[in-house]
């Protein structure tokens, strides 16, 4: 229950929990005192980091793929007309059977008020997809826009290193008031509106049917990525995270923290898109030895690729070490 707890508290836009002393394990007790009286050196951080450098980024290799993979199968499903994928994203058939995107289908079950029976199929599968998955998995590894926000991240992250520009944060609670907000107006509209400005959908449907005025929408949100706020919309406004982070919340695909042999220099959480996850590998914070990262974690693996210490790892519970 403490995971669930501090997951949803991470979705709705809480810090994460600082423990006190009395919460911290006594074999994470003894991992803290060892690290206190065994302090890492700058030159053995700087060879530590050598050793790292020029390693392949696996986990976001797999993930591109991944996502272009998906995101292209619409595409040739509609142009050859073979009826593999179709649909686009939000809600779709996969060899005839029903796949409905979950925050989709919640907005389309509020504005109108009924269940069809296409839907209930389409939302369970999905349900039971992303919950093996790992719930904001969507996120990283299927939502066409992460992959388009990821693109714009590295160019604001070099104009930042450059000194050109400075990135500008928001309050997190923000995609909480949204997501009540964007509800509320579908059960008093009768109308999905959310799904007007939903870049999922937007990129998704102009991929498959071609570029439409909506894209505009999408042009103004990279911009505001690269030249004012780094993953602006991912980070602070998409309610479609909190539907997939409740789902992530049970999940048994979780990434998992040892602190035995962090040196926690800190590049995890440079790395993240929701770094709040990661709070507890900073020194001291780690309530015990092995945690597992909150559901607010897209599992998109950037932390795992840039771990100089393999101190990150994706861990499927109940399988554990037959992965």
């Amino acid at each position: 229950m403490k995971y669930i707890r501090e997951s949803f508290k991470h979705l709705f836009g809480g810090a994460a929990t600082r423990p006190q002393p009395d919460e911290i394990t006594p074999a994470a007790q003894r991992v803290h005192f060892y690290k206190k009286q065994q302090k890492v050196t700058k030159e053995e951080m700087i060879a530590i980091h050598a050793a790292h450098e020029g390693q392949p980024k696996r986990w976001r290799t797999r993930r591109w793929i991944t996502l272009l993979v998906v995101n292209l199968l619409f595409v040739v499903s509609f142009y050859f007309d073979i009826q593999l994928l179709e649909g686009a994203m939000t809600a779709s058939r996969f060899i005839g059977f029903h796949m409905a995107d979950l925050n989709s289908a919640l907005h389309v079950m509020l504005a109108f008020k009924e269940l069809v029976l296409n839907l209930v199929i389409g939302t369970v599968t999905i349900f039971i997809l992303w919950l093996l998955l790992g719930g904001r998995t969507f996120c990283s590894w299927a939502c066409p826009y992460h992959l388009l926000s990821e693109w714009a991240e590295m160019i604001h992250l070099w104009l930042v290193r450059k000194k050109i520009i400075k990135n500008h944060t928001f309050d997190r609670r923000a995609r909480t008031l949204l997501y009540v907000i964007f509800a509320s107006l579908s059960i008093v509209t009768g109308y999905t509106v959310f799904e007007t400005i939903s870049p999922t959908g937007i990129v998704s449907r102009a991929l498959i049917y071609g570029p439409g005025i909506a894209l505009i929408w999408i042009a103004f949100l990279l911009l505001v990525e690269v030249f004012y706020s780094r993953r602006a919309w991912c980070r602070y406004a998409c309610p479609i995270g909190i539907t997939y982070g409740a789902v992530g919340a049970i999940s048994p695909l979780r990434v998992k923290f040892n602190a035995k042999d962090c040196h926690h220099e800190g590049d995890c959480r440079k790395a993240c898109l929701v770094p709040h996850v990661l709070d507890l590998t900073i020194k001291g914070r780690a309530q015990d030895v092995d945690m597992d990262l909150s559901a607010d974690c897209t599992r998109c693996g950037m932390c795992i690729d840039i771990c100089p210490t393999d101190s990150l790892k994706f861990e499927f519970k109940g399988l554990g070490k037959h992965l």
